[in-house]
């Protein structure tokens, strides 16, 4: 007996504070997806740093063997100043003739920091500069989440809504089924237009880039993640220096609103609306209002009561009336 009352209190408690249990559940699940990704980067990758750490401590021992003349310690020093100058876009190598202040390339280097990509391949030198970027992005930065906003929900009238529903009145299809059909299609065509295809064009363009590390300079880039490990139109003596760097951040910039377009697209599905809504806290309505919707209820309530009884004082005068009215023709 004591059992059944307590499973029952428990799965009671359970079901009132279902959203909670299952917001704790994602937390964990997410806990649980960092840590799997940290496993898996650490067994994959370790071996090639520890390779790459061999080869670079070979490479410096044999350059001192064959330079007696020059110290550990001015090397290092030489070192760690190149390596440093490299980090804010400054190489020291003789083929290289790329400037990274020239206009085309502070506008992309803009449209880095205003999409919130940040490669890190080149960063301001100058106090002045830093300064200029951090109010830069403080304003630029949600003013590009408002025209990112705002050109979406434009696009999204004229590539999801208008044609789920024309094709939902003109055929008939139930509205689930043409949504996820058209989140796919669109999936689809998106994948296509700004990964597969410009994928290709990088992996002919730069010389030293295959189609998969063009791929994923693609997708790091829409994704906003902008690892920096690699930025096209950087190789020495790049042909069309210029128009290939403006051509790549009005690329980043379509490219980023097609997938926040097919995002939104998925966002409203009603099979992910109510998953979403699994984790979210039920909208509790405020004391301030139920004290209004009381007090609108019971306000109604008397003028219906009021009402009534003016119907029943006109009822009461007509039956008055009419009693008098017979009592006179009797008497007459």
């Amino acid at each position: 007996m004591l059992q059944s009352i307590a499973s029952s209190s428990c799965m009671q408690i359970i079901q009132t504070h279902k959203s909670t249990w299952y917001f704790v559940f994602l937390v964990l699940g997410y806990i649980l997806y960092l840590i799997f990704g940290a496993i898996v980067f650490s067994s994959v990758e370790l071996p090639y740093e520890a390779a790459l750490r061999k080869d670079l401590m070979e490479t410096k021992a044999n350059f001192l063997r064959d330079h007696e003349c020059i110290t550990e310690e001015s090397l290092e020093r030489f070192v760690k100043e190149a390596l440093d100058a490299s980090n804010y876009g400054v190489s020291i190598l003789n083929n290289t003739t790329n400037w990274n202040w020239d206009f085309t390339s502070a506008l992309f280097f803009a449209s880095t920091v205003l999409s919130t990509t940040g490669y890190g391949h080149t960063a301001p030198l100058s106090e002045g500069g830093k300064t200029f970027c951090i109010i830069y992005s403080a304003f630029g930065i949600p003013f590009t989440l408002l025209f990112l906003t705002a050109v979406v929900q434009r696009i999204m009238v004229y590539s999801t809504r208008k044609p789920i529903s024309y094709i939902h009145i003109r055929w008939g299809v139930s509205k689930p089924l043409v949504a996820i059909i058209h989140s796919c299609l669109l999936a689809f065509l998106a994948i296509t237009c700004i990964f597969l295809i410009p994928a290709a064009i990088f992996s002919a363009l730069e010389e030293n880039w295959n189609f998969l590390e063009s791929f994923y300079f693609c997708f790091i880039s829409l994704s906003t993640i902008g690892l920096g490990d690699y930025v096209p139109g950087e190789a020495a003596n790049q042909k069309f220096r210029e128009l290939y760097k403006l051509g790549i951040t009005l690329y980043l910039i379509m490219g980023l609103i097609i997938m926040l377009v097919v995002l939104e697209t998925f966002c409203e599905l009603q099979q992910l609306k109510q998953l979403r809504k699994m984790f979210y806290l039920k909208k509790e309505k405020t004391r301030d209002r139920l004290a209004i919707l009381e007090h609108d209820h019971l306000s109604f309530n008397s003028v219906e009561d009021s009402a009534l009884s003016d119907d029943k004082a006109r009822m009461f005068v007509s039956v008055s009336s009419l009693s008098s009215r017979n009592g006179d023709f009797m008497i007459q």
